[in-house]
């Protein structure tokens, strides 16, 4: 990434403090570390990024069931929406 802009920022003194803790545990500069977060918070990271989290989150294999269970988990049974919890239960 090519820094081309420079920007001064002031922080409280125990969110500095704080910081630079974080900043000697990650072995960053303070400025990679506020760099990363805005990047997280803000979005504006690029496509290839986008497109590499995507295939991160594809390639996942994760403990869910088909649509019908999920579903069957998810939604109440009709008789229940219509007649509230309770008398659902009997």
């Amino acid at each position: 990434m090519a820094l081309s802009h420079k920007t001064t920022i002031l922080l409280p003194a125990g969110l500095h403090e704080r910081l630079e803790t974080v900043v000697r545990e990650r072995r960053k500069s303070l400025g990679e570390l506020v760099r990363e977060a805005c990047i997280r918070q803000y979005g504006l990271s690029d496509t290839e990024d986008r497109l590499a989290a995507v295939e991160a989150i594809a390639a996942m294999s994760l403990p869910v069931g088909s649509v019908a269970e999920m579903k069957r988990e998810s939604v109440p049974p009709p008789r229940q929406l219509l007649d509230g919890p309770s008398e659902a239960r009997q």
